[in-house]
């Protein structure tokens, strides 16, 4: 197996197809996510917050995620050998966060509800690297920038009117 690019966090816009190419898309929503998760866990963040800060990022996973999972993955597994494997990997991580989120939400006196939060956290920062460091690369050696911007179009089209929440009862296919 030959080795991918390298990460596109090392990567600038031009290198990336961009600033509206999907490379950039996703290390925008990537950092906005991380961002937000640190804000989330700060000890300063004022009282009453926590559930609006919350809010903000299960509805940002959840909509990224699914725009992934409809235009990313099925072009990965047909132009990378391993798309497959990867991206099931990936699905399975995005199962992971679903549940947690899921729980969270329906246990919102719980008083594991913090752990659960840095664990879904947790998972949510090994699939941005994941994504960042594996996946996307091979993007970014599949397609010419032009090819990059017109898949972000799509991606971002498919965000835009994505589920924002977990849907407990809807599992992720496993190929």
């Amino acid at each position: 197996m030959t080795a991918p690019a390298v990460s596109i966090s090392e990567q600038d816009a031009d290198a990336l197809g961009g600033d509206d190419s999907i490379l950039m898309r996703q290390r925008r929503d990537h950092a906005r996510l991380d961002a937000m998760m640190n804000r989330c866990l700060s000890e300063d963040l004022p009282p009453g917050e926590l559930d609006a800060v919350w809010t903000d990022i299960v509805q940002l996973v959840f909509s990224h995620a699914f725009a992934e999972e409809t235009v990313l993955w099925p072009l990965l597994r047909r132009v990378s050998p391993d798309g497959e494997e990867l991206t099931r990997q990936v699905e399975a991580e995005h199962q992971a966060v679903n549940d947690l989120v899921a729980r969270i939400e329906r246990s919102p006196d719980d008083p594991r509800r913090a752990e659960w939060i840095r664990q879904a956290f947790a998972l949510i920062r090994q699939d941005i690297r994941d994504e960042e460091d594996e996946l996307l690369p091979r993007l970014r050696t599949a397609f010419d920038d032009r090819k990059l911007r017109r898949i972000g179009a799509a991606w971002e089209a498919v965000r835009a009117t994505a589920p924002t929440r977990p849907h407990p009862g809807v599992r992720r296919a496993t190929r």
